[in-house]
């Protein structure tokens, strides 16, 4: 079977164009949330835009106990499941 040049080429851009679609999808969910365990993990940005709260406010809940929190490299993070938990707590 012969291809002739300009459908091997017409060709190789659609597998190209398909290659990069698929490298953007991958950036997208390497940069998306972290994880640990299996569940995700929220930082402080994540968490303000969700409470609409400043990051003083963390802050504050963090010390005054009110907000459960961990700390990897110096930055701090929150399991999702607990911050479900307190906004069910503080809705009751």
């Amino acid at each position: 079977m012969y291809i002739d040049k300009e459908n091997f080429v017409a060709w190789m851009e659609r597998i190209m164009d398909r290659l990069d679609m698929q490298d953007k999808k991958i950036d997208r969910l390497l940069s998306g949330y972290n994880y640990l365990n299996g569940e995700k993990l929220l930082d402080n940005q994540d968490l303000c835009f969700m409470l609409k709260v400043s990051t003083k406010t963390l802050q504050r809940y963090r010390k005054k106990g009110i907000l459960p929190y961990l700390t990897l490299d110096g930055k701090y993070f929150y399991r999702a499941s607990d911050i479900h938990k307190l906004i069910r707590e503080r809705m009751d």
